[in-house]
C-alpha cells in the first residue's frame, strides 16, 4: 500500500513541476521576484524601510538562488516519492538509490526539453544537475528515515 501512494505521489508532484515548467518567462519571473519580496519581507532587518526600487533590486538579486533552491527542493521531494514507491526490504541499497535516482533524473532532463518549447523559457543543463542533486538529496533522506523506522522497531520489538 505505501508504495502506491508514494507512486500516486510522484505522479501528482510530476504534474506539479510540468505546470510550472509550462508558465512563460514573464510568469515564472514574478512568481520567484514574489518569493524574493517575501523573504525580504521575512528575514532581512530593515527591508520594510528600504524604498519600492531597493526592494525591487533585493528581489531581482535573490531571484537566481531562489531559482535554484526551488529546483533543488522541488526535485528532492520528487526523490523522496520516487524512493517510497520503489524501497522495500529485499532491494540492495545501491538499487534502493539508482532506480529512483535514474528515474528522477530522466524527469529533469524531459523537463528542460520540455521547457524548450515554452516562451522565454530555455533547457538548461546545469538545471538537470541541481535537479538531480534534489533527487539524490531526497533519495537519501528517504532511506535514512526507512533506516531509522527498522531501527526503531527492532528496539521495541526487544
Amino acid at each position: 500500500m505505501r508504495k502506491k501512494i508514494f507512486l500516486a505521489l510522484a505522479v501528482c508532484w510530476m504534474l506539479v513541476i510540468f505546470l510550472f515548467s509550462a508558465r512563460e518567462a514573464t510568469l515564472s519571473t514574478q512568481d520567484s521576484t514574489s518569493v524574493g519580496m517575501l523573504f525580504g519581507r521575512l528575514l532581512v532587518p530593515g527591508f520594510n524601510g528600504m524604498d519600492a526600487d531597493e526592494q525591487a533590486a533585493f528581489a531581482n538579486k535573490a531571484d537566481h538562488p531562489i531559482r535554484k533552491t526551488a529546483h533543488a527542493a522541488e526535485y528532492a521531494l520528487l526523490g523522496l516519492f520516487f524512493a517510497g514507491s520503489y524501497s522495500d526490504r529485499k532491494k540492495k541499497r545501491m538499487k534502493a538509490i539508482g532506480v529512483p535516482f535514474l528515474s528522477g533524473v530522466l524527469y529533469a532532463v524531459s523537463d528542460e526539453v520540455h521547457q524548450l518549447f515554452v516562451p522565454g523559457r530555455s533547457g538548461q543543463v546545469t538545471d538537470v544537475v541541481i535537479d538531480g542533486f534534489g533527487v539524490l538529496a531526497g533519495t537519501l533522506v528517504f532511506l535514512l528515515l526507512r533506516i531509522t523506522e527498522r531501527k526503531q522497531n527492532g528496539r521495541q520489538e526487544q
